[in-house]
């Protein structure tokens, strides 16, 4: 099945989930192909449906100061940072297969559906792309159970220069992930990599409600830093590859 890649640069918080809602509803309708936008945000914070108010650490001057827009979204997960230099993916996919009736807005039970149930299955795959993606950029990362996202070990945090030296001796998130799946099977949101953004931001809040968790970037760990549009490329192949797509 193909999958259509759209670059969407850098684009308002806002304006990017309601295209996400109109993309969406045209692929359960049979009328777009799985889609998966890319770009990039202004300053925002967003809180998904677990999300914590105390977790944002800045008052209302300081996010004023700082540029900031805060949303409260319909992903899973806390409070998450996304801004310039980060990369972020919202696959649009449909999980469960085409039936003969999907072209017109049928949700048929075709061979190889997704269970409804592995919503967790799907977070997975999506840490197994950017995972793929990071290996052939010349970084070594993984999962760790019971927490989502994509993170590095302390050996390879320890070339941080920017780091804490306590921070160095911890394993460091790299990508976060917060996802939600409409009532019509459709994938929304989806993850965020930090290629070279200001991570100074991250002081404002407890990211992703873990307290003590370093977070990373690909600027903190490789020199030069790989462009932005390389990085694309990556994790554009990974997809593919993961999810048994084509551009």
């Amino acid at each position: 099945m193909n999958c259509e890649v759209i670059d969407l640069g850098l684009i308002d918080y806002e304006r990017a989930w309601k295209l996400q809602d109109a993309y969406a509803r045209e692929i359960a309708e049979g009328k777009r192909p799985p889609t998966l936008l890319l770009l990039e945000h202004p300053h925002v914070y967003t809180f998904g449906r677990k999300g914590h108010a105390e977790n944002l650490l800045w008052g209302e001057e300081q996010l004023k100061q700082k540029g900031i827009d805060v949303h409260w979204v319909d992903r899973g997960g806390d409070v998450t940072y996304h801004g310039p230099g980060q990369l972020v993916g919202y696959p649009l996919i449909p999980l469960l297969s085409p039936s003969p009736d999907f072209g017109r807005g049928g949700r048929g039970e075709g061979e190889g559906k997704i269970p409804d149930a592995d919503y967790v299955g799907y977070v997975r795959k999506l840490e197994k792309v950017l995972i793929a993606a990071l290996a052939n950029l010349g970084i070594v990362s993984g999962q760790r159970p019971g927490k989502t996202g994509v993170w590095i070990q302390a050996d390879v945090h320890s070339r941080c220069l920017r780091c804490k030296p306590e921070d160095k001796q911890k394993p460091a998130k790299i990508a976060a992930i917060g996802v939600k799946v409409d009532a019509r099977g459709i994938s929304r949101h989806g993850f965020a990599l930090n290629v070279n953004p200001d991570m100074d931001y991250w002081d404002g809040i407890i990211a992703c409600g873990l307290q003590d968790e370093p977070v990373t970037a690909l600027a903190d760990l490789l020199d030069p830093v790989p462009s932005m549009e390389r990085v694309k490329e990556e994790v554009v192949r990974a997809f593919g590859e993961v999810f048994e797509f084509q551009k």
